[in-house]
């Protein structure tokens, strides 16, 4: 498997299964309606841990542009692969989106609340205060981000242009519990989005499709899950 297709499958399942299980949870008459914020959390848990066993053996699971940047930023990545990795990952996370919404149509159709559908495909303050928010993603993902880049200077080695460094030098059940441990800790804010390729897609996806009910797919605080995601790899690769 290439790294381009590494990086846009392990997207699309991280997105597949995370906003699947936010789905799952909160659109009318599923079987997990109402099963709470705990689910969500282990679901999201379990998308990376999954995401990252199919994809660590060829790209390194980056599948978060913020890991990619930040690796670059530390030297670890090379900056002439970030394009292609970047592009991966925000494809993969459309890709996931829309196969949430082909799974769940019928309870989209049969969901009326807006904020409810928006928020299955893409994350949102739990009260707006935007520097507040942008400085919420920016505490998340410097935790992530720290964890990976700590491992990955574990993992290296005079050969380290032959190993794949990414969240997968954490590994796959270590990276799941960081992500469990940052939803349950520090995710009630802004619904820790702490990767833009988890927001931007998914966001486009909801624009695009036809849901009855939808409403907007509130644009003017897309900015928040993605810059401050950025500056918190960056922050933690500066640290590092």
């Amino acid at each position: 498997m290439s790294e381009f297709a590494a990086e846009f499958i392990g997207t699309m399942i991280l997105i597949l299964l995370g906003d699947g299980v936010v789905a799952n949870v909160c659109l009318k008459g599923t079987k997990g309606c109402n099963a709470g914020w705990i689910v969500i959390t282990m679901g999201w848990g379990l998308a990376v841990f999954t995401a990252v066993m199919i994809s660590r053996d060829f790209s390194g699971a980056h599948i978060n542009p913020a890991v990619t940047l930040a690796l670059a930023a530390a030297g670890t990545f090379a900056w002439a692969k970030v394009p292609l990795f970047l592009a991966a990952q925000f494809l993969g996370g459309a890709a996931g989106a829309f196969v949430v919404w082909l799974f769940y149509k019928d309870h989209y159709d049969a969901t009326t609340d807006q904020g409810t559908i928006l928020g299955t495909f893409a994350t949102g303050p739990a009260i707006r205060n935007p520097l507040r928010n942008l400085l919420c993603e920016v505490i998340g993902t410097f935790v992530l981000i720290l964890a990976v880049l700590y491992a990955a200077d574990m993992k290296l080695t005079p050969t380290a242009g032959e190993i794949k460094v990414g969240m997968g030098s954490l590994g796959a059940i270590p990276v799941a519990f960081v992500v469990i441990g940052i939803g349950l800790s520090l995710g009630g804010t802004t619904g820790y989005a702490i990767n833009p390729a988890r927001d931007l897609g998914p966001r486009l996806v909801h624009a695009l499709v036809p849901i009855p009910h939808k409403g907007t797919s509130d644009w003017a605080y897309s900015w928040v899950p993605i810059i401050g995601p950025i500056l918190g790899a960056l922050l933690a690769a500066w640290v590092s």
